[in-house]
Parts: C-alpha cells; structure tokens; sequence
C-alpha cells in the first residue's frame, strides 16, 4: 500500500508545452521501469501548467525515485522547457483507493 507521494508542479515556457506534454508521455516508459514507483500520473492542469502525481510505498522508494532517470530527465531539461525550476512537493497519502 502506497504511503508517501510527490506532487511536481511544472510550468512550460511559452511556445513549449507541447514539448512538454510529449516529454510527460515518454515518461511512462521509464515510469514502467521504476519498481518502488507502483503509481504515476502525468497530468495538464492547465494550457501551460502540468503536474507529475506519483506515490509509493515508503520513503525507500520516493528517494529512490527522486534519484532515478525520471528526475535525471527532467533536471536535465528543465532550463530548456520550463520558465521555472519544478515545484515538488512530498506528501503523505491519507487514503488511496487502486484496482486490484
């Protein structure tokens, strides 16, 4: 059962968000990969604003997860795609409901 949660608040330059949401929807595949990463969601909120939504386990795997290729991508294009460094925030999950 998922624990703990981030919650990545990224904010496109102008003229890149569909650069942006092309990068979001490759992350699924390294996203797939990531073992302690049992739930992922990349997301629009708004015609420039987007969101990564992924939660796990425990504190093992967020870390793992923080230092893991999904977060090496997105630090290394972030100067490129977004006016400003991704927020992230750490959560604790309350109540999760998942299939299975």
């Amino acid at each position: 059962m998922v624990k703990v949660a981030l919650f990545v608040r990224l904010q496109a330059k102008p003229g890149r968000e569909a650069d942006v949401a092309n990068f979001l929807e490759q992350g699924l595949a390294l996203a797939n990969q990531e073992t302690t990463t049992p739930v992922w969601f990349a997301l629009r909120l708004g015609p420039s604003t987007f969101g990564i939504f992924d939660a796990f386990a425990d504190e093992t795997g967020r870390s793992a997860h923080l230092s893991g290729p999904i977060a090496e991508a997105l630090m290394a294009n972030a100067a490129d795609l977004l006016s400003e460094p991704p927020q992230i925030e750490h959560a604790d999950v309350l109540g999760v409901k998942l299939p299975g």
